[in-house]
């Protein structure tokens, strides 16, 4: 039986078999004492490199989404038309996370990364000059495919060099990157977008990303702890499998996805309602009502202490109950408690996504590298399903039919962490009414 849950308990959501999950991707086995530890310099150079990647990622990812009422107009489409220049380069993404990371087996995490961000940026360059609405979400999604190397080589990387205890917080800084770029690239977007129009806006986050991605070659340390595995299509598919049919894993997809559903519909749909009646926000005003990521920098980036005080499934109960008081408060006509509603919101899915990510790192032990890209593959589903549904609610019923949406999708999540914590009080009954069979 699993040890009981103590409060901080390494399994947010209910218990998974002891056995190692592949046996197809070896991981190395170097000694802890060996990776990289909080306080080091090489610590604080790969917590820069991997933030600026998440900066750049999230950035290039998004960087249509603040300007998707300027879009509609440019073209003269629907929001849920110009919502796809959003929802297909995460579905694209999501399609590619799992055959890349694959490849990052053989080629390594830094090469993948490398790769990734490097093609994503060049592409940027070519967005602002997408002739037609078409022409735009083709080269987005193209997009979307080439930073599907990023993501879960940049969880196994980080699994593989950096030490278990601090494995939370590295995690936590790297979405604290991805909370900065989504900030970044909206405001940069809004105020560009305002001045110049809506291409210049995206040519602007196109250089920022080339930035970004100097910067990060430039400062990630070599990997020490990383051993070429098999990529054989009857490899990654028994690995994958074995991912697939571990129940703790399962859930820990499931919730990333969920929360994912809340934040791409609340997100795409935001600039629309602010730039309409009662508000009629400006669009440099609009991308500025992005800042609210600065507090799921915080947010995630304080994770692990939320973890070490409430444990994982106390941490998800607290994200959860946030983003929902959020949402609730989003429907009101006041801006104020609609910018307070997005603070709530983002706050909460920023620390149920850092441990939800965190815990699927840890739970891997083999076969990470996969094990990371399904993550990624339901979060950014979840992205894109949470974006195109979420801009057919807006128009079908208004604000109101969004936020309907995203309560279905919290409580999903909120469902599945309780059935996990009643499954856990089960098993500790189990081990205290037969004590030798908890020992045997």
């Amino acid at each position: 039986m699993p040890p009981a849950d103590t409060g901080a308990s390494t399994n947010p959501v209910g218990a998974s078999t002891a056995m190692p999950l592949s046996v197809e991707s070896p991981q190395p086995r170097g000694s802890d004492h060996t990776k990289l530890r909080p306080g080091s310099s090489g610590y604080r150079r790969m917590n820069a490199a991997l933030f600026a990647a998440g900066v750049a990622t999230f950035a290039l990812l998004y960087s249509t989404q603040a300007l998707l009422p300027a879009i509609s107009a440019g073209f003269g489409v629907t929001p849920d038309a110009a919502s796809w220049t959003v929802s297909a380069p995460t579905a694209a993404l999501a399609l590619a996370v799992l055959p890349l990371s694959a490849l990052s087996e053989r080629l390594g995490r830094r090469a993948m990364m490398t790769a990734s961000l490097t093609i994503a940026a060049l592409v940027a360059l070519a967005v602002p000059f997408a002739p037609d609405l078409g022409s735009l979400v083709a080269l987005r999604t193209v997009q979307g495919v080439a930073l599907a190397g990023l993501p879960a080589s940049a969880m196994a990387y980080l699994a593989e060099e950096v030490r278990p205890k601090a494995l939370v917080g590295a995690i936590g800084l790297f979405v604290a990157g991805n909370s900065i770029g989504g900030m970044s690239g909206r405001i940069v977007t809004g105020w560009v977008a305002q001045a110049w129009g809506w291409r210049a806006g995206l040519g602007a986050v196109g250089v920022l990303a080339v930035v970004c991605v100097v910067a990060y070659r430039l400062l990630l340390p070599r990997a020490r702890h990383f051993t070429p595995g098999s990529i054989s299509p009857r490899a990654l598919t028994r690995t994958v499998g074995r991912h697939l049919s571990d129940p703790l894993l399962c859930r820990l997809y499931a919730i990333g996805g969920l929360f994912m559903t809340v934040f791409g519909a609340v997100y795409t749909v935001i600039g629309y309602r602010l730039v309409a009646e009662p508000f009629g926000l400006p669009q440099g005003v609009v991308g500025s009502i992005f800042l609210v990521y600065l507090v799921g920098t915080v947010s995630s980036a304080a994770s692990g202490r939320l973890v070490g005080r409430l444990g994982r499934r106390g941490a998800l109960y607290t994200a959860v109950t946030t983003t929902t008081a959020g949402l609730l408060l989003s429907l009101s006509d006041a801006l104020a408690a609609v910018l307070l509603g997005l603070v709530l919101i983002t706050a909460g899915f920023f620390a149920g996504h850092a441990v939800a990510s965190s815990s699927v790192s840890r739970a891997a032990t083999t076969g990470r590298a996969q094990a990371s890209a399904l993550y990624q593959a339901a979060y950014y589903l979840g992205s894109s399903a949470g974006g195109a549904l979420g801009a057919l609610a807006y128009r079908a019923a208004g604000w109101e039919g969004t936020v309907v949406l995203g309560l279905a999708a919290v409580l999903g999540a909120a469902g599945i962490t309780l059935y996990a914590t009643r499954r856990a009080l089960a098993e500790r009954r189990c081990r205290r009414a037969h004590p030798a069979y908890a020992r045997a």
